[in-house]
């Protein structure tokens, strides 16, 4: 965890203040809880802890309690959005939204259920055109969980 960040400075992941600097989510939508790992312009590897609190398990399913797996999508999404602001050492700003503009490939291959802690992987692939493609994953105990292509965009947007 000892790589430099585009400053130069050394950077040893991101604990829940850093991640509020970067993504303009909040409970109970925000999904990543640490970033352990990055590199500017390659990868960033993020932590979701799964708790039977989450609003989602009351409804899906009460028998036996799942994370939807547009969730986990969601997730790797807003890693995306850490990696894509640390590449450009930028972060939200008023009048712009990093959004959510395509998903390809998507796979799921395992529940993930109250009390498993998710490590999802984003690898940076392209940008073009604004639209920024990576490669992403989330496992569980090292078991994939899921996969997809995802494409974002920073847009801006008015009142």
């Amino acid at each position: 965890m000892n790589n430099k960040d585009n400053t130069g400075n050394e950077a040893a992941g991101m604990d829940i203040h850093g991640i509020l600097k970067h993504l303009p989510h909040r409970y109970p939508f925000l999904l990543i809880d640490r970033v352990i790992d990055y590199a500017v312009g390659d990868y960033l590897i993020a932590i979701k802890n799964v708790t039977f609190n989450e609003p989602f398990f009351t409804g899906h399913f009460p028998v036996q309690p799942v994370m939807p797996g547009v969730l986990l999508l969601e997730a790797m999404a807003q890693a995306t959005g850490v990696l894509a602001f640390r590449t450009t050492n930028s972060q939200p700003e008023d009048g712009s939204l990093y959004l959510l503009v395509g998903i390809d490939k998507a796979r799921f291959k395992r529940p993930v259920e109250p009390g498993d802690q998710v490590r999802i992987e984003v690898k940076y692939v392209r940008n073009m055109r604004n639209i920024w493609f990576f490669s992403a994953e989330a496992r569980v105990d090292g078991e994939l969980a899921a996969s997809a292509d995802i494409m974002c965009a920073s847009k801006e947007v008015t009142a």
